[in-house]
């Protein structure tokens, strides 16, 4: 896949990876910013992944915008060799499927949805092709989710899921935006999962909320002490139901500032997935658990 760069001003560069959502792209995105930070190339000041692009900012009085589009595609080059595997981790997290809070609100914005006589679960599940909530749950929850950018709201992280294509949750988003989605919300919109780490409006189909902060910028929050933000790039997210009680019990815990997410290392091959997707996933639980 051949990398179409562009000039954003005086100090930025745009690469675009593909027009077409897909991991491969992601990888390849991600894999290019690594190369560059890795480098630490002078003059580069900032650097920004996103779904199937990335960004560059740099001095153009340090360094020219021709030596670092040069330097960039000698990386694209030697990102097609490798390969591709990343060091990551992968993070379980709790959710509270079919919450009251998400479905108060969306009651009070059926005008603005595609089925205004059904939830925003029972429309994705049937869309789907899922016979009930519990089933499309059940695999929306089933397999892993890879991190492909974190931004649009500070410290939001986008999310596409560890299956065949074929097999994609698609949702489309709203006819017409919420003013209003809870904080900590688990959407869906295109093949997109989402997690709105603060309350605002929004547009994507909502499912549940998660009990655990993934933005604190007062760093109070015990897990988020270092990192502001719990999710990167690259990381690898496991979402694990939780009944109304587990889902209260874990918001106790964090009250008193003794929770934290289950963060494991792991390595994830993009070349091992499309070879085996079942036996990387397992792998991949295999990682969470601690074996």
């Amino acid at each position: 896949m051949s990398i179409r760069f562009s000039y954003g001003g005086d100090e930025h560069i745009f690469g675009e990876v593909s027009e077409a959502m897909s991991l491969a792209s992601f990888f390849t995105g991600l894999s290019m910013i690594n190369a560059v930070r890795a480098a630490q190339i002078p003059g580069v000041i900032e650097t920004c992944p996103a779904n199937a692009s990335f960004q560059v900012k740099f001095d153009p009085d340090r360094i020219s915008p021709a030596d670092l589009l040069a330097e960039l595609k000698s990386f694209e080059v030697e990102a097609a060799k490798s390969d591709q595997t990343l060091a990551t981790r992968i993070i379980e997290l709790p959710v509270y499927f079919q919450d009251p809070w998400t479905h108060e609100v969306e009651m009070r914005f059926r005008e603005r949805h595609q089925d205004p006589n059904a939830t925003d679960l029972e429309y994705s599940a049937r869309i789907n092709g899922y016979a009930t909530i519990e089933e499309f749950v059940a695999a929306y929850a089933g397999q892993p989710w890879f991190v492909s950018m974190v931004g649009f709201v500070a410290g939001l992280p986008f999310l596409y899921q560890l299956v065949e294509q074929k097999k994609q949750i698609q949702a489309p988003k709203y006819l017409r935006p919420r003013t209003d989605t809870p904080k900590l919300t688990v959407g869906h919109g295109g093949c997109f999962s989402a997690i709105y780490s603060v309350r605002g409006a929004g547009g994507y189909q909502m499912y549940g909320v998660t009990p655990a902060p993934i933005y604190d910028p007062t760093r109070q929050v015990r897990y988020l002490s270092e990192e502001m933000c719990l999710f990167k790039p690259g990381d690898i997210v496991k979402y694990r139901p939780q009944t109304r009680d587990e889902y209260d019990a874990t918001l106790e815990q964090i009250a008193a500032n003794a929770w934290e997410p289950t963060i494991r290392a792991c390595d994830f091959s993009l070349t091992d997935f499309n070879r085996d997707m079942a036996g990387t996933n397992a792998r991949l639980m295999e990682a969470l658990n601690g074996n």
